[in-house]
């Protein structure tokens, strides 16, 4: 039985892999999402970042045996190995958990910090395979950067809740005036830094600030800004934090709070990728354009759980 499933695997696996190789090699792209648990029997998803592959296992509720398990496992990643022609030390495994409670977002899974250096758009950027649930660079945001660098010429960008800082790269290639990132782990914001280093980018404009987005964004005073990107995490109970931040209760606030922030002829570009969101657009002091399609890749079209606006003030 487990040897059909395996073939029923491998058959999807060829045939998805046909399709998205030839397209990400039209667009000219070496990372991007392969398979997305198209299968109930095979709760798996694998990224491609140029020579290594990713293969999340999401460990769902599933009827088989400790053995039969590992047995399905083995057989899985083989699977991926023969149909990708890749050996075995370039395909990485993580494990995400369906949590009972919720977590931080960013927890560390392993120590062997290896970084490795990716290209997209033209930039370089540092990904780990194995420390971290998600690996420095968020693949569905591929398109939303690419629109940021198109409109950074010249203007002002803040980018909160930055990560690893891709936004900001991305914006420092569109020749942005001005970058100021924001985010509250010090191991992200030197993730940045360095990421901006590796495209060259150190100029005393881009400003790096560690601290809690809620708590920095009043004391940026008379600042303002053209572009502001708003990605935050849907939640987290970090101790670094005044409260527990919760996207759902907490986004009028924080998006009109961004918006008072924002030049006259300004835009915030809003993320979030929590499932049951609502935007309560009524209580927005702003214009909302739903741009989720527009910035949806090719290699998530129809499993991409995320939504994104383009929001500009009234005045």
């Amino acid at each position: 039985m487990l040897d059909n499933k395996l073939q029923m695997f491998e058959n999807r696996l060829r045939k998805v892999y046909k399709i998205r190789s030839k397209e990400a090699k039209r667009l000219n792209i070496d990372c991007y999402r392969l398979y997305d648990r198209d299968l109930p029997e095979f709760p798996l998803i694998i990224d491609i970042y140029q020579q290594d592959v990713l293969v999340t296992e999401y460990r769902s509720q599933h009827r088989l045996s400790d053995d039969e398990y590992e047995a399905w496992l083995e057989g899985s990643l083989e699977v991926v190995e023969n149909v990708l022609e890749k050996n075995s030390e370039q395909v990485y495994l993580k494990e995400r958990k369906i949590k009972e409670g919720r977590k931080d977002q960013y927890r560390k899974t392993d120590s062997q910090k290896e970084f490795k250096i990716v290209q997209e758009g033209g930039l370089k950027f540092l990904v780990n395979l194995n420390d971290y649930l998600d690996t420095g660079l968020f693949l569905d945001h591929r398109i939303t950067r690419s629109m940021v660098r198109d409109k950074s010429n010249q203007k002002a960008v803040l980018n909160l809740f930055c990560y690893t800082g891709s936004f900001s790269v991305y914006a420092a290639s569109g020749n942005a005036a001005e970058i100021l990132s924001i985010d509250l782990s010090n191991t992200y914001i030197e993730w940045a830094k360095k990421n901006m280093e590796q495209n060259g980018y150190k100029k005393s404009a881009y400003r790096f600030i560690k601290g809690d987005v809620l708590q920095e964004l009043p004391k940026l005073n008379d600042e303002s800004f053209d572009i502001i990107v708003l990605d935050p995490p849907t939640f987290s109970n970090s101790k670094s934090m005044k409260e527990v931040f919760d996207i759902q209760a907490m986004h009028v606030e924080l998006i009109n709070t961004c918006l008072k922030k924002l030049k006259k002829e300004g835009e915030l570009i809003f993320s979030t990728n929590s499932r049951k969101f609502h935007l309560e657009e009524e209580l927005i002091l702003g214009t909302v354009k739903n741009i989720i399609t527009s910035t949806e890749p090719f290699d998530f079209k129809g499993k991409l759980l995320r939504w994104c606006y383009s929001i500009r003030r009234v005045d």
